[in-house]
C-alpha cells in the first residue's frame, strides 16, 4: 500500500505543479480542435481528478455550463427529419425512465444528433445527453439502447463531465462563468473517452440504472459483443466486415474504439457485475421500437 501512496503523491505533485505553471503564463496561444482533446487526454487520463478537487462546481453552475454548451452543439446539427423526431421522441422516453432514477437532481434532456456516421454518444455537464444516429442504428435491443444512455447518465452524476469542463477551461484559460467563452469548446472534447477507471465505473452504475429500470443487464453484454465484433472487423480488419458502414462511420468507429477501454475489457466487467448481483436470469430484452409519421404514411422501426 506504501508504494501506491507515493505514487499517487507523485501523481498529486505533477498536477499541482502543472497547473501552478499554467497560472503563472502570460500568453496562451490559440489551441487547435485537435490539439486540446490530445492536452485534455493526457490531463485526465494522467493526473486523473486532481483538478476537480480545487472547485467543485454547483450544481446551477453546472447545469448553466451545459445548456450553454447544449444550445450550441443543437443548433449546430438540428433534428428536422420526421423519422430523427421520432429517434428523439424514443430516445427522450428511454432517457427519461432512467433520468427518474438517477441521484442528483438534474434536469436531464435527451438528444439526438442526426449524423448517421457518429457512431458515439456523450454527456455534458448539467444533464445533457446526446446520441449519434450512427450509434442508434447498431442498436438491436431497448435494453442496449438504456445501457448506452445509462452510461452516459453516469458520466453526469459522477461529476465527469464537471470535472471535463472544469480541466479544459485550464487549459484554455477560460473562465468557468463566461458561458459565451465556454460554449465554444469543440464537440470532439465530449465525445472522446475518460479515463479506464471512469469509463469502467460508468458501464457499472449505468448498468445498475438501466436494471433498476426494468431492463435486462443484458443489454450491456450485447452492445459490448457487438463492440467487440465491430473492432474485430473494422479496426483489426481479421475478417470480413458483416455491417455496412461508410468510411466516416468507420473513422469515427475507430476513435470511440481508441478512445475507451476493449470491449472485451468492458464485457467481462459486466459479466463479472451480473455475477455478483444474481441477475443470470433477467435476459429477457425489448425490442428497438421506433414510431414515426410522415405526411402520408405512418410506420415502425
Amino acid at each position: 500500500m506504501k508504494k501506491y501512496g507515493v505514487a499517487f503523491l507523485i501523481i498529486v505533485l505533477l498536477g499541482a505543479g502543472a497547473l501552478y505553471y499554467s497560472q503563472r503564463r502570460t500568453t496562451s496561444p490559440p489551441v487547435s480542435a485537435n490539439a486540446l482533446v490530445d492536452m485534455l487526454a493526457d490531463a485526465q487520463h494522467n493526473v486523473s481528478r486532481i483538478p476537480a478537487h480545487f472547485t467543485r462546481l454547483s450544481d446551477a453552475e453546472e447545469i448553466r455550463i451545459g445548456d450553454s454548451l447544449a444550445g450550441e452543439y443543437a443548433s449546430q446539427r438540428p433534428v428536422s427529419s420526421p423519422e430523427n423526431i421520432a429517434f428523439q421522441n424514443y430516445v427522450q422516453a428511454v432517457g427519461g425512465r432512467l433520468a427518474l432514477k438517477a441521484r442528483r437532481p438534474l434536469p436531464y434532456k435527451f438528444h439526438v444528433l442526426a449524423d448517421p456516421n457518429l457512431v458515439n454518444s456523450f454527456a455534458l455537464p448539467g444533464g445533457h445527453i446526446f446520441i449519434g444516429r450512427g450509434m442508434l442504428n447498431l442498436l438491436k435491443t431497448e435494453d442496449e439502447l438504456a445501457a448506452v444512455l445509462g452510461h452516459e447518465i453516469e458520466h453526469v452524476e459522477l461529476r465527469h463531465c464537471a470535472e471535463r469542463v472544469q480541466i479544459t477551461a485550464r487549459l484554455q484559460k477560460l473562465p468557468l462563468g463566461d458561458l459565451a467563452e465556454l460554449a465554444q469548446i469543440p464537440i470532439a472534447v465530449w465525445q472522446m473517452g475518460y479515463s479506464k477507471d471512469q469509463e469502467f465505473e460508468a458501464d457499472r452504475m449505468g448498468t445498475m440504472l438501466s436494471v433498476s429500470v426494468g431492463y435486462s443487464p443484458y443489454g450491456a453484454v450485447q452492445l459490448f459483443e457487438q463492440f467487440q465484433r465491430l473492432r474485430q472487423e473494422y479496426v483489426i480488419h481479421a475478417s470480413a466486415p458483416t455491417e455496412e458502414l461508410g468510411e466516416i462511420a468507420v473513422q469515427t468507429l475507430q476513435g470511440y474504439f481508441e478512445s475507451h477501454p476493449q470491449p472485451s475489457e468492458r464485457l467481462d466487467a459486466i459479466n463479472r457485475l451480473i455475477e455478483q448481483q444474481g441477475w443470470q436470469d433477467r435476459k429477457e430484452q425489448k425490442p428497438f421500437h421506433v414510431e414515426y409519421q410522415t405526411a402520408n404514411t405512418s410506420g415502425t422501426q
